[in-house]
């Protein structure tokens, strides 16, 4: 990781092996951002220390399509308000869309590009294809 050329710390919540995750941090260590790593599974998730990265977002803009228990149609988000789903995903951090950002005091979902750079103040290309998770990307719950 390199030098983060403005004055706010990336962490990057991943789910380690995530190809998608791989990708989206080869963008940032080829913008010359530098980011701190921190699993998605394993962090302590409250419905208070979650909620933030959703704001503004619905429901399936929040959900990791390729979770095993949404791609099976064991988990119908439409069944679910948006709390409830926070709740879940708190219990099964698989369930959450990555990566998850926050930058600054700034909380985010999903890698999107044009927050990034109007937060950092750079200019990462909007028109590269950089998804979550890719239909080939194996994904567990473990």
């Amino acid at each position: 990781m390199q030098f983060t050329p403005n004055r706010y710390t990336i962490v990057f919540y991943e789910k380690k092996g995530c190809a998608g995750n791989q990708r989206q941090k080869k963008v940032l260590e080829t913008h010359g951002l530098s980011y701190q790593t921190k699993s998605l599974l394993d962090a302590p998730w409250t419905k208070e220390s979650l909620e933030p990265f959703f704001q503004g977002l619905n429901k399936s803009a929040m959900i990791n399509q390729f979770a095993p228990k949404i791609k099976n149609s064991e988990i119908n988000i439409e069944d679910y308000t948006k709390e409830e789903l926070i709740k879940l995903m708190c219990e099964e951090p698989i369930l959450i869309k990555r990566p998850l950002l926050q930058i600054g005091n700034h909380s985010m979902c999903g890698f999107d590009i044009e927050q990034i750079n109007r937060l950092l103040d750079i200019n990462i290309c909007e028109s590269i294809s950089i998804s979550t998770c890719q239909s080939e990307d194996p994904c567990k719950s473990v």
